[in-house]
């Protein structure tokens, strides 16, 4: 068994990333630091100490950035989806201007805490009526798991793995856990898709696909951000914005489609 290399300096690291992206810049690896995409060690001087699997995390980080424009909460994800990254690297509040502008294409943004994600073991009760079904009715629009069940048809077995795949995801209030409306009409085609035989695997990548455009239009308004509108003006530039990358998406979307079933 090789023994394990020497941590790297971040000089050393530019010089060897810079060999597969030339146009690589010392303050994109010190901005991933601060966004949460690689976390080195500290030597007892304060300099970074970066180990093989710190490169291997830069390197996805880069790649993902500059070859398929994913934005950086998403990165993060990703990173740590692949066990690349520990999912315990506080991100910094105010990354420096500097870095920020040394990279146009990465959209920078601080990552939502992970959703707690609760499963129906043991299997729920379809006939009678639980406390959570209560809460959630007084709260208002949301639904228990139970009803979640109830309202879409499906098997309890395929809940679990359409829940563990992040494809719905509850909302908390005053610790409970309520499901929306939409969340029917999700786990309804996503069960059609995992009975007809659907890779798993794939169902996740859909939803990261969303995340991705969420990611895009939060690039897009960014500019949104500390400005003098009001909270409305905001929403409603936002909804804007949104419409028109519907529409660009789903024009896009039907030519790829008609090229995939006209070959």
């Amino acid at each position: 068994m090789n023994p394990p290399a020497a941590p790297l300096k971040i000089g050393q690291v530019h010089a060897l990333l810079r060999r597969e992206h030339p146009n690589l810049e010392l303050s994109k690896i010190r901005y991933y630091e601060e966004m949460g995409l690689v976390a080195p060690a500290r030597s007892r001087k304060g300099y970074r100490l970066y180990s093989e699997k710190d490169v291997a995390c830069l390197r996805e980080a880069i790649r993902l950035a500059d070859e398929e424009f994913v934005p950086l909460r998403v990165i993060r994800v990703r990173l740590i989806e692949h066990g690349l990254l520990k999912d315990d690297h506080q991100v910094s509040a105010a990354p420096r201007q500097a870095a920020r502008s040394a990279q146009a294409k990465v959209v920078s943004m601080t990552v939502p805490a992970t959703a707690p994600r609760p499963t129906l073991v043991p299997p729920v009760d379809l006939d009678g009526s639980t406390d959570d079904e209560t809460r959630a009715s007084e709260a208002g629009d949301g639904l228990s798991v139970n009803q979640l069940l109830t309202a879409s048809g499906v098997e309890p077995e395929i809940m679990n793995k359409i829940i563990a795949l992040g494809l719905v995801t509850p909302d908390t209030r005053d610790g409970h856990h309520s499901y929306r409306r939409i969340d029917v009409a999700i786990v309804r085609a996503a069960a059609a898709l995992l009975r007809d035989g659907a890779d798993a695997r794939l169902l996740g990548a859909l939803r990261r696909v969303v995340e991705r455009q969420v990611g895009i239009l939060d690039d897009l308004t960014a500019d949104l951000r500390g400005s003098s509108s009001t909270a409305h003006e905001v929403s409603a530039a936002k909804a804007e914005v949104a419409r028109d990358v519907e529409i660009l998406r789903a024009g896009l979307l039907e030519r790829a489609l008609e090229d995939f079933l006209n070959p």
